[in-house]
């Protein structure tokens, strides 16, 4: 386990860094020179955060973090691949973040094309259709409810979400022990683009 925070304290302090984002009261810690040449001798990063690549969406801005504080891997749509899996497993097994933190957001063109190429029946060419039918099994799953005020885009966002963190679970046996044993979670969260406001939607493991 990381040395200083369980699954619960890290997504805590995740938490209150995005309030700061939020309210405008940032406190940029970690990104001084000391920091800087601390970390020549090493890292404990106590979150990771799988999200999706959109330019609005930085992890490190948006929680308010600095450097060595968060073990970061990026793709569009959040989708997962043995590469993701590998960083994922390395983070975890290998650094001891006790925190995996999935993070999609509202106004995703990877699941906007998605819902797309599904209503049209034409799927883009190249390596961006792998990027499609990675995220068509969370579309399946998604259920519309027409009582939910989101609209049917943001339920289904919501929906890849909880599938990426359980597709996470399913495939890493590394991992998946680590939550068994409580050193480890994994929050599925979502970010609202205009609020900049993190919301937890799912867990797996303890995380509050």
């Amino acid at each position: 386990m990381h040395p200083s925070m369980s699954p619960a304290q890290a997504w805590q302090a995740l938490r209150e860094g995005n309030v700061r984002f939020v309210t405008g009261t940032r406190a940029h810690p970690h990104q001084d020179a000391d920091r800087r040449v601390e970390l020549t001798r090493g890292q404990n990063p106590f979150a990771i955060v799988f999200g999706c690549s959109d330019s609005r969406v930085a992890a490190e801005i948006v929680f308010d973090r600095g450097l060595g504080d968060l073990f970061v891997v990026r793709t569009a749509g959040h989708v997962v691949d043995s590469g993701v899996l590998g960083s994922l497993e390395f983070g975890v097994t290998m650094l001891g973040s006790p925190l995996v933190v999935v993070l999609g957001h509202d106004h995703c063109g990877a699941v906007t094309a998605t819902l797309a190429a599904h209503r049209q029946g034409t799927v883009p060419g190249g390596y961006v259709r792998d990027i499609i039918e990675r995220i068509g099994p969370s579309l399946i799953t998604a259920r519309h409810d027409p009582d939910d005020p989101r609209d049917e885009l943001d339920q289904i966002i919501t929906e890849h979400v909880r599938h990426t963190g359980e597709f996470i679970l399913e495939r890493s046996t590394a991992i998946a022990g680590r939550v068994r044993s409580g050193e480890c979670a994994i929050a599925g969260v979502t970010y609202s683009l205009d609020e900049g406001r993190a919301r937890l939607v799912s867990s797996l493991g303890a995380v509050g």
